[in-house]
């Protein structure tokens, strides 16, 4: 069909309006800002206009006095020093206008979401066997709404971070994640939070088979069993999903101007 010259600049100007307009509702628009990251096994570059910080978890169960892991006597005393640097962390994301997104283990209080005695879930995950194990303990952690299942204080997300709930190690595995970091168009994580070997390393390693780019940040993460946990998990990172930084180190990388 052949359009008369009128038609044909109408339709051109409608394209052209279409374009500028989604060019300005697009956070892809954002200019881009390289910057270098100290980092093992090498230096890695990243685009702070496309980067997002993953706080994993950093709950009152995994991290506080009172909390799931530590009434059930998993070691606690690595918390203090990162919570202080997951704080650190955090501050200069916001100041530097990175997206910072928070993963939250919540359960619903009938438990409808996890799985049941039909998935590996309910017999493997921390808090489900906890509670299946001991009737005490029945309802007490990680239940959506409850202080066990909150961010520490000292974390609290503010206005302009995302939250996102997840009933699974991974932060991927049935949640809008992967849709949130598409719409703001992030390329790179930088993942902090508890546990190190547990739901850390789930959600960086679906995000590196997702194409991301993970960097993990190892003093602030914190572990759940030996240490030797923490260190195999730095090790796999390293050599075979993506680099591993410091507070230090990504905070100099953040604040560069």
């Amino acid at each position: 069909m052949k359009l008369s010259g009128e038609l044909f600049i109408f339709f051109a100007l409608l394209v052209a309006l279409s374009v500028i307009a989604g060019a300005q509702a697009d956070p892809a628009g954002a200019a881009e800002k390289i910057v270098n990251v100290q980092a093992r096994p090498e230096p890695v570059k990243i685009d702070l206009a496309r980067t997002a910080v993953v706080v994993v978890d950093m709950q009152n169960a995994f991290a506080s006095k009172g909390g799931m892991f530590d009434l059930v006597g998993q070691d606690i005393s690595g918390a203090k020093s990162v919570i202080a640097n997951n704080k650190k962390v955090i501050t200069a994301a916001r100041a530097a206008g990175i997206k910072v997104i928070y993963l939250n283990m919540t359960y619903s209080p009938d438990m409808s979401d996890s799985g049941g005695p039909n998935s590996p879930n309910w017999h493997k995950e921390f808090g489900l066997v906890a509670m299946n194990k001991d009737p005490k303990y029945k309802g007490k952690f990680l239940i959506k709404g409850s202080w066990d299942a909150d961010v520490v204080d000292e974390l609290k997300p503010q206005a302009g971070d995302i939250v996102i709930p997840k009933v699974r190690y991974s932060g991927f595995r049935g949640t809008s994640l992967d849709v949130v970091l598409k719409t703001y168009n992030i390329k790179y994580l930088v993942f902090t939070g508890i546990a190190t070997n547990v739901c850390v390393e789930s959600t960086l390693r679906d995000g590196y088979f997702l194409d991301y780019w993970p960097i993990l940040v190892a003093d602030g993460t914190n572990n759940a069993g030996p240490p030797f946990t923490q260190q195999a998990t730095l090790w796999n990172i390293e050599a075979l999903f993506g680099w591993v930084t410091t507070t230090t180190d990504i905070v100099k990388a953040m604040s560069t101007k």
